[in-house]
């Protein structure tokens, strides 16, 4: 019996399972702190609210999804980058040649540095977008838009630079 507890203990130390739930694949005893860096807008077309909406979504994406301590230089892990497009452009064109669907598409790029693992260094540009009725004004739709959009790219800058997909 002694040695069935003993094997038994053995097995249940030895063996441990880890879950992690927000996909992020950090090793928190070497990375400890992250810097982001304003993604200024680059783009032809400016909607200045864009900038300040996608640069707060990034920094609550990473600060709520991972343990990583916000600094505003000298982070373990850097990103930094532009808001490269914001285009508008007709979709669905019906029988009388008018779009019946306009489409809004926000472009940045993104430059991530981990400067305690090089290898995971990504640069890589990342677009989202939302279709809107062209009956609809783009002002009155526009903040609700960007709010969609934003939280996309930011899910998609963060499962690309710290996620474990």
């Amino acid at each position: 019996m002694k040695r069935l507890f003993a094997i038994l203990f053995l097995v249940c130390t030895a063996c441990t399972i880890s879950y992690r739930f927000n996909g992020a694949s950090i090793d928190y005893n070497t990375t400890k702190t992250i810097t982001i860096n304003d993604f200024p807008i680059r783009a032809a077309l400016v909607y200045p609210p864009l900038a300040t909406t996608f640069n707060e979504t990034l920094k609550d994406a990473y600060t709520r999804q991972t343990r990583l301590s916000l600094v505003p230089s000298g982070g373990d892990l850097v990103l930094e980058g532009e808001i490269t497009g914001y285009t508008l452009t007709p979709q669905a064109v019906t029988e009388n040649a008018y779009a019946s669907q306009t489409r809004l598409t926000v472009t940045v790029r993104v430059r991530y540095t981990d400067t305690k693992h090089p290898n995971n260094d990504v640069e890589n540009s990342f677009s989202a977008y939302r279709d809107f009725p062209s009956s609809s004004m783009l002002t009155d739709v526009q903040d609700e838009l960007i709010e969609q959009i934003t939280e996309e790219l930011a899910d998609l800058i963060f499962n690309a630079t710290v996620g474990n997909w």
